[in-house]
Parts: C-alpha cells; sequence; structure tokens
C-alpha cells in the first residue's frame, strides 16, 4: 500500500509543471518559516484588533487622584503583545489587575479585583478608543453571594495621548453605582 501511495505522489510531481512546482515549493517555505519563527500571530485587521492597537498605546504609567487617595496604573504588553495587563494600584489598597485580549470580532477585559471576584466583562464590536470603548458584565465568578460588591462594566476613553478616563460600573446588594478615574500619563 505504502509503495502505490509513493508511487502516486511522484506521478502527480512529475506532472506537475514547472510554474506550479515553483509555486508549492514557495508556499511550503512560507508556511513552515512562519510556524517555525516564534513570531507571535498577527492580531489581524478585525476592528477589535485595531482597539487593542490603541490601547496598547496606554503601555506605561499613569496617575489619577480618587476620593483625595493617589491611584497609580501601570499597563504592560505581555504573552507576546497578545494581552494587555493594567495594575491599578491605589495607595490605601492591594493592587488590582485587568487582562485585556481580541477575542474574534470583540475584545475582553478581565479584572481580578480586591473584592476576590473575577468579572469578566466583554465589548461589542468596539470602533475607537477615542470615542471610548465600553465593556460590559458577560459574568463573574468568585463570587459568595449575589449581593457580593462587583464590577459590571468598564467605559475606557482615551480623551488624548497623555489623558484617559475609566468609567467603573459596579453592584453591591442590588444597588448600582458608578466610579470615574481621570488619569495622566506619567512622564
Amino acid at each position: 500500500m505504502r509503495t502505490n501511495m509513493n508511487s502516486e505522489r511522484l506521478l502527480l510531481w512529475v506532472g506537475m509543471t514547472g510554474t506550479n512546482k515553483v509555486l508549492l515549493v514557495i508556499s511550503a517555505v512560507l508556511v513552515m518559516a512562519t510556524a517555525v519563527s516564534g513570531q507571535p500571530t498577527p492580531l489581524g485587521t478585525s476592528a477589535s484588533a485595531a482597539v487593542f492597537k490603541q490601547m496598547a498605546t496606554l503601555a506605561g504609567e499613569w496617575e489619577a487622584i480618587q476620593d483625595g487617595v493617589p491611584v497609580k496604573e501601570t499597563y504592560a504588553l505581555t504573552a507576546k503583545g497578545s494581552v494587555l495587563m493594567s495594575e491599578t494600584k491605589p495607595a490605601d489598597s492591594e493592587p488590582m489587575i485587568t487582562m485585556f485580549t481580541v477575542d474574534g470580532d470583540h475584545l475582553i477585559a478581565t479584572h481580578y479585583c480586591v473584592a476576590g471576584n473575577q468579572p469578566q466583562m466583554v465589548t461589542g464590536v468596539p470602533s475607537d478608543l477615542e470615542k471610548g470603548v465600553t465593556f460590559s458584565l458577560e459574568r463573574v465568578t468568585g463570587m459568595k453571594t449575589p449581593d457580593d460588591w462587583h464590577n459590571t462594566g468598564l467605559t475606557l476613553t482615551l480623551d488624548d495621548k497623555d489623558h484617559m478616563t475609566q468609567r467603573w460600573t459596579y453592584l453591591y446588594k442590588g444597588k448600582t453605582g458608578t466610579t470615574t478615574f481621570h488619569y495622566t500619563r506619567k512622564k
């Protein structure tokens, strides 16, 4: 059986024109080079990938004052550029982490809160960080009761290259609220 398959492959190769052989070899080399290059897979050209690229420009340190408390926000790309990690560190609290990534035609933000829960929020098809990108609660893990405090959404707006606004919504014991942060890029 193996001999017959090898013979059929040889006949197929012999029957191909020179141009087709060259194209086949070039295609195979390109596929192998991409596979072994170790380069991250490009995010593509979708709207979500374009907004993620805008969000990547947030990398660095930001500062805000919230209710008299200094807040430091640090953004960094990780996982070969496929995840944007944000660390939020209020001066009077433990740090929190939010991870942003592309998932098809939308973005996902998973927030690791000091409240001990992890809201996962998603966008619709995002358009532009300067107009604001809104994440809405998809699910939340780590809650002990439905009345536990948890974030339900985030709108992130790049006001200009050195100013950003975050508008967080939350739910606690059946009541909704909003906390807004106005950040300035640290130079």
